[in-house]
Parts: structure tokens; C-alpha cells; sequence
């Protein structure tokens, strides 16, 4: 599904080369739910945005169903990412001058259709949303605000969840509430990379990856589910 074969990130400051990713070779296998962890700079968000498509890599390739990411143009590529790929953020990144649901139906591929619509306004029903479909962003809270910005992201039933400290921001109840609805996108066959720092989170996933400086340092099965 995911495979990162010998990739290197480097980005230039004024002063010196930082590798962000070194010579990091990885599969993921379709159906996998994967944790990804370490200090803050070692490359996590780095590796969510080279597995999609959002950057290249210095060197290396990056394949997704077995293509290459590096080879397609920046318009096929984000083509194949919005069929694909859906990302959730920490920080939400919903329009603050749209509804709930026009928040969702604009991440359409396809545009804006009638069975558009209704796709939005099941996942947000699903999503204990209904009663929040033409508020605004500025009028929900962050767990109900973050529900969205998943809805969002599972609107063109991509294969792969790129979740980046998606509870960072939420309490407790809120965080349960989105980790498990990222375990029923996996219970149904669906691939998740999940950066996280929180035990919690962790422990829904397969398999946990630790990097430090941009390396893969351990990768292990995890013990248990939650």
C-alpha cells in the first residue's frame, strides 16, 4: 500500500543541511493501523507528508498502490491523493466562513452533487453531527469541530487515513470519541498512519514506529488493542 524505499528528506537553512528523514525504508501494508512516534522533530509530520504526496523526497522514492509519487505530475498527483488519501490535522483547518456540511462537501473530487450532499450529511450523522450541519465552525467545540474535519476527510472513501496528532487539541471524552471512529474506518478494511505523543491513541494501533532524527528506531507489534 505505502512503501518508502531508502528515502532521504533534507531541507536547507541559511546555516546547514537538516535531514529530516534519512535513508528510511518502510512498508505498510493495506489494512494496517500504524503509530507513529518520537520527539518533537524527528520527522514524523515529514514522513505523513511524503506518504502523501504533499512533498517529494530528496532522494529515494515514495510509492503509494505501487506507484511512484516523485513520477506523476503535481496535478495527477493531487488527483490520485484526493481519490486516495484523506488527512486529518491537529489544528482542524475547516473554513470558518462555511457551514459544518459545506465544510465537508468541499473536499468533494467530483464537485459539489446532490449524492454529494447526502454523503456529507450521513457521515455527519453518523458523527452524532445532525443537529450541527449549518453552524459554523466558530460555534462548535474542538472534539465536535474535529469530527468534522474527519467527516471531511472520509468523504471520497479514500483507502488511507494520514492523521496528524488529530487529538492533540481535544479533552479526554473528546479524544476517545475521534480514536474510535478512526478504529471503525480500520475495522473496515481501511489504512491509517497516526502521529501521535499519547499512550492512548497508540494503543488502537497494529504496529508503533519510533523515530529520532529522522530515523526509524524501533517498530514493534503492539500488545494490545484498545
Amino acid at each position: 500500500m505505502i512503501e518508502f524505499d531508502q528515502v532521504r528528506k533534507i531541507y536547507h537553512t541559511s546555516q546547514r543541511e537538516v535531514a529530516a528523514i534519512a535513508e528510511l525504508t518502510l512498508r505498510v501494508d493495506p489494512g494496517e493501523f500504524i503509530a507513529v512516534r518520537g520527539p518533537s522533530g524527528s520527522g514524523k509530520s515529514t514522513l505523513l507528508s511524503l506518504a502523501g504526496g504533499l512533498n517529494l523526497p530528496t532522494s529515494g522514492r515514495v510509492l503509494v498502490d505501487g506507484q511512484p509519487l516523485s513520477e506523476m505530475t503535481a496535478a495527477r498527483r493531487a488527483h490520485f491523493r484526493g481519490e486516495r488519501i484523506g488527512f486529518v490535522f491537529q489544528m482542524f483547518h475547516l473554513l470558518p466562513y462555511l457551514t459544518v456540511v459545506e465544510n465537508v462537501v468541499v473536499a468533494a473530487t467530483e464537485g459539489p452533487t446532490e449524492a454529494i450532499r447526502q454523503r456529507a450529511e450521513q457521515l455527519l450523522e453518523d458523527f452524532g453531527l445532525t443537529e450541527r450541519m449549518t453552524h459554523r465552525p466558530g460555534e462548535l467545540s474542538a472534539g465536535e469541530r474535529q469530527r468534522v474535519a474527519l467527516a471531511r476527510a472520509l468523504l471520497n472513501r479514500p483507502q488511507i487515513l494520514l492523521a496528524d496528532e488529530p487529538t492533540g487539541n481535544l479533552d479526554p471524552d473528546n479524544a476517545q470519541a475521534v480514536l474510535e471512529l478512526l478504529a471503525r474506518f480500520h475495522e473496515r478494511g481501511g489504512t491509517i498512519l497516526l502521529v501521535t505523543h499519547h499512550d492512548r491513541a497508540a494503543a488502537y494501533a497494529d504496529r508503533s514506529l519510533v523515530l529520532e532524527r529522522g530515523e526509524l528506531v524501533k517498530s514493534q507489534v503492539a500488545e494490545n488493542s484498545a
